[in-house]
């Protein structure tokens, strides 16, 4: 891959070279300078400058400026860029003089309604969205609450994970620090979307962001909008896209848990025109861990291209390969815990210790590539289509815990001995993911609408082939030729018992003496008859009608989809039957702007989530046939745009209601075993802002406060109980100023504090408690060069991002450094 790699980037990198040797046949007399600004003074980049029949072109740098060389005479200048109004301005070569200064007009009429070309600012802050209506909307004109982390932000805080970065969203928080398992507005979270389409196949290793221009939650339940999902919301990740100005830099960080880290970002276009455009996205990175037996190597790889041959047809296709080899971190136990200790023990463990052994590995692999088409058929109409294929795979073989401590002859727990299982598994999942819709727009007087309606196909399919499994645990039978699922001690003469301790199957684990050793898996007996997995399969068909209504101050956003969901269970066996589950799924809000920079809004949805064995798992494991999951929302918030623009406010109140959720059993003999209860309800405020306040200050910060309980249960003690890892509060700030003027030009600072509230588990007697972390960063920026170096967890506070119980816990890492240098070009 490495290879493969090096050559796709030559390749671009002297179609390049072919392009900038092309040159018009007329002579060049003048050469005109300018910046092209927005109405707010703000500098536009990726501004496509044509003189004349494309006699010659330029594109705006980042700072808004240009350069283009005129032939002798009068020319016709355009200025062109999605989202404004396109300016032609007639230039005299004999009169060009100075730098000229160019304002675009913003034309909301104009916006893409697929994301083809990139996005356009880079700051903390994002005006636009795509998720929030399906077509490019200011986040001022969506009436729900979108949380957003741009890749400026990442790059700033050196985060390479999605996990580095939530902490940048309010109502989000960390469940475990596997893949996307999350908890937003109390409600632990699923749904994860790439540029808008469902990707199931995510792993197990938390995703990786060099090829990511921004992170967004979509607060609420999104069914109307994207099929079932999860009540709490949607994180969606927006991939970089091409940009016209030619921009390549490359980076290398090191630092603590001996960390070296490689990335490299290439895009431009391939011809003078800019109808031929690439980028190029490229990351290493070979990283230790605070945590014992943890750490491993990530590789990504991923090219786009984007194809733009009349303003009204655009093509853009994508491709994205990640890869992480490590080992499966399935959390650590506390020292000397039992079922009725407290908490008081949470400390009895260093944050370093881990179980497993030498030879266990994790090999997860990601690939995922989009097509995406937009055809303008006039004015008013336009259709756009995405297909998107992405495919898992996993390689495994783990030593983790059976969820429970060793016992005796006699039954007695042993609270230092951990009972153990081990999994060889092989698996793998391809997703189907297609979508098509037109937009309509309409203007009568004062009113305007944008008339949307639309398809969707998706559908996920675990084949038999390649998915299988070894797994082992328990404690060997008297005969010592098979072994039995768990130890009771009422029929002590059914195992083999040596020195008054019954032997386990797969050897304990030692917490006070701990052995990584390698271990032979062969010498274990296997648990089931059979290690093949079952092959499954679900498809969704989903048709959506939405419409967009402006009148003066007033906006209206109406949707309404029906889904349609089957659920293929034991494929292509015997017993194949479908399950088919469907639903009517509305969503209706409402914005008012007070002024141009400040808007009310209100929002009611509905949202709709199955639950069958495709989607949870093997039945036999997890338990099932369960009811789907139903939710709504309402929520009322405020938005406003400060300081010129710059800074985006949004403050939102919610509650969400949601029913038939999913909860660990308990069931000793089963650990993965889970059960429905009735009703959750999670309410709260919160608080977001990122962007800047002057052109050297920038911030993002947000504030949540929640209440997310159980409100119905067969088990009335249940009642009023807070969800596990949903924080009551929790608050994060980031900070930077960087210098613009005198001898200290170049040199940023930022300082952060961020803060997570008690937390339940899904023990009743054990909290993980509150914990407030500080982070700076200093950099300095001369010519090209960028150096940088990021401070994290300064006072080294020992803390718990979150958790299952006592044996299943996931601590923060403590005080570490990373050191970066870039170079643009």
């Amino acid at each position: 891959m490495k290879t493969h790699s090096i050559l796709i980037f030559l390749f671009l990198y002297s179609l390049r070279l072919t392009a900038q040797e092309i040159k018009t046949n007329e002579s060049i007399q003048t050469v005109m300078q300018g910046i092209v600004t927005d109405e707010n003074a703000n500098p536009l980049a990726d501004v496509t400058v044509v003189a004349g029949n494309n006699q010659s072109g330029a594109i705006s740098d980042r700072e808004g400026k240009f350069i283009i060389q005129l032939p002798a005479g009068k020319r016709v200048v355009s200025f062109s860029y999605v989202g404004f109004k396109t300016l032609k301005e007639v230039v005299d070569t004999e009169k060009v003089s100075g730098m000229f200064k160019i304002v675009l007009v913003s034309d909301n009429t104009n916006l893409q309604t697929v994301e083809i070309i990139g996005r356009r600012e880079n700051s903390y802050k994002s005006s636009m969205t795509f998720a929030g209506a399906r077509t490019e909307t200011h986040l001022m004109d969506i009436p729900q609450s979108i949380g957003y982390v741009t890749k400026e932000t990442m790059e700033d805080q050196q985060a390479f994970r999605q996990i580095d970065v939530i902490k940048n969203i309010s109502g989000v928080n960390a469940f475990s620090t596997y893949s996307n398992d999350i908890v937003l507005r109390g409600f632990r979270a699923s749904t994860y979307l790439i540029n808008g389409l469902k990707s199931v196949s995510s792993g197990w290793s938390s995703a990786v962001l060099p090829y990511v221009e921004k992170m967004e939650v979509i607060k609420g339940p999104a069914s109307a909008l994207f099929g079932n999902s999860d009540p709490g919301g949607t994180v969606n990740v927006i991939t970089k896209k091409p940009l016209r100005e030619n921009r390549k830099s490359i980076n290398f960080s090191t630092g603590s848990f001996n960390t070296y880290r490689l990335a490299g970002d290439f895009t431009g276009s391939m011809d003078t025109s800019g109808k031929f455009l690439y980028r190029l996205n490229l990351a290493y990175q070979n990283a230790g861990s605070f945590r014992d037996l943890q750490g491993g190597e990530d590789i990504v790889i991923a090219p786009t291209f984007s194809f733009i041959p009349t303003e009204n047809t655009r093509v853009n296709f994508e491709l994205v390969y990640t890869r992480t080899n490590t080992r499966l971190d399935r959390g650590q136990p506390i020292f000397g815990a039992t079922a009725t200790s407290n908490s008081s023990l949470l400390y009895s463990t260093p944050v370093s210790f881990a179980i497993g052994k030498d030879n266990d590995f994790l090999h997860d692999t990601n690939l995922f590539s989009t097509i995406s088409i937009q055809q303008k058929i006039s004015d008013k109409f336009s259709l756009n289509a995405f297909y998107m294929k992405s495919l898992y795979k996993e390689n495994l073989l783990e030593h983790r815990t059976s969820n429970r401590y060793a016992v005796d002859a006699a039954g007695t727990t042993i609270p230092t001995l951990m009972e153990m299982r081990t999994i060889r598994r092989d698996a793998n999942n391809h997703t189907d993911n297609f979508s098509v819709y037109g937009v309509y727009a309409l203007e009568t007087g004062q009113l305007t609408q944008k008339i949307l309606l639309g398809y969707d196909y998706m559908q996920n399919l675990t084949p038999k082939s390649g998915n299988s499994a070894f797994n082992a645990g328990g404690y060997r039978n008297a005969a010592n030729n098979g072994s039995i699922s768990r130890y009771t001690a009422a029929n002590k003469d059914r195992y083999l018992i040596v020195d008054n301790m019954p032997v386990p199957n797969v050897p304990h684990f030692d917490l006070a003496n701990p052995d990584y050793s390698m271990s032979e898996i062969s010498e274990y007996f296997s648990v089931s008859e059979t290690n093949e997995n079952t092959p499954s399969k679900y498809y969704v068909n989903g048709f959506y009608i939405q419409d967009q209504i402006k009148w003066k101050q007033f906006q209206l956003l109406l949707g309404l989809r029906k889904e349609y969901y089957t659920d293929v269970v034991s494929m292509g066996q015997a017993d194949e039957q479908k399950v088919e589950q469907s639903a009517l799924i509305p969503r209706a809000g409402f914005v008012y702007a007070l002024r141009d920079d400040v808007s009310i809004y209100g929002t009611f949805a509905k949202g709709y989530q199955p639950q069958g064995s495709a989607i949870i798992g093997n039945s036999s494991v997890y338990g099932g046939p369960f009811d789907p999951l139903t939710s709504k929302i309402f929520e009322f918030g405020v938005k406003t745009e400060l300081f010129r623009q710059r800074l985006m406010l949004t403050m939102a109140a919610y509650q969400i209601e949601q029913n038939n959720i999913l909860m660990n059993a308990g069931n000793p003999d089963n650990p993965d075993m889970l059960r429905q209860i009735g009703q959750q309800q999670s309410k709260g405020i919160e608080m977001d802002a990122a962007g800047s306040i002057t052109s050297s200050l920038s911030i993002i910060a947000n504030f949540s406060l929640s209440e997310a309980t159980i409100t119905e249960s067969e088990n009335e003690a249940e009642i009023g109980t807070l969800m596990p890892n949903a924080p009551q509060s929790q608050g994060n700030i980031w900070i930077k100023y960087k210098v613009a003027e005198g001898k200290l030009k170049g040199i940023g600072l930022a300082l952060g504090g961020n803060y997570v509230g008690k937390r339940n588990t899904q023990n009743a007697t054990l909290q993980l408690p509150s914990y407030v972390l500080a982070t700076a960063a200093v950099s300095y920026t001369v010519d090209k060069f960028r150096i940088a170096a990021n401070f994290n967890n300064i006072f080294n506070k020992t803390h718990w991002v979150g958790g299952y119980d006592y044996v299943r816990l996931f601590p923060g890492a403590p005080r570490n450094t990373m050191v970066s240098i870039g170079y643009t070009f």
